[in-house]
């Protein structure tokens, strides 16, 4: 008779794959990770792996939602309570802890971009990604929001429109984070500029 794991157990081996998988995921990208990869990196069998994930793509899609699921839920969490200033929640939520643009890019970024180019004839996958696209518009919208109805921000622009548009400028950047070198993609002096059209749409003094 097998020994009982306890469900913490189970969750904290699942959670230690995962981890695993990001690091492999980073050093690989998408498309030349294999579970086999993950398997030796997280250091469990084949049955080990295949008990948590079936297969690479629901195994991507898991570190995707939780990263986002936590910077969303955080960020109402954030809302929910006594904000002195949303341009500075924005900043954090653009920026990191820092609050200001730098030349560092998510270390997933191009993995990313691999993931859902690769997938855009899958109809699954496509799905997938139009509810990611739909949970980052919520993620700035929601703040934009919140400073306008604080008259913090001004409303020359829908909450919609703007969120949009960082949206599109990360996704960008991430795209040319894929064929440029750093010196090539200036990023920082670009997210510079993204800041300054901000604090212009916003009327952020």
């Amino acid at each position: 008779m097998s020994p009982k794991v306890s469900k913490e157990h189970l969750q904290q081996r699942r959670t230690n794959i995962v981890e695993a998988a990001k690091q492999v995921f980073i050093e690989y990208g998408y498309e030349r990770t294999t579970m086999k990869h993950v398997m030796d990196a997280a250091d469990v069998s084949r049955g080990g792996l295949y008990q948590y994930f079936s297969n690479k793509e629901e195994l991507y899609e898991v570190i995707l939602d939780e990263a986002l699921s936590r910077v969303l839920n955080e960020t109402r969490q954030l809302l929910g309570e006594k904000v002195d200033s949303y341009w500075e929640l924005l900043l954090l939520r653009m920026f990191g802890e820092g609050r200001e643009p730098d030349d560092q890019m998510d270390p997933l970024a191009s993995s990313n971009l691999e993931f859902f180019i690769t997938g855009r004839n899958d109809e699954r996958r496509r799905k997938y990604g139009q509810k990611r696209y739909s949970y980052g518009l919520k993620l700035y919208s929601e703040v934009i929001e919140a400073g306008q109805k604080n008259k913090e921000f001004s409303k020359k622009y829908t909450s919609e429109i703007i969120a949009r548009s960082i949206v599109s400028f990360f996704d960008g950047l991430a795209l040319d984070h894929a064929i440029l070198s750093k010196e090539d993609l200036k990023m920082k002096e670009q997210s510079i500029m993204l800041v300054e059209y901000l604090k212009m749409a916003l009327d952020v003094k």
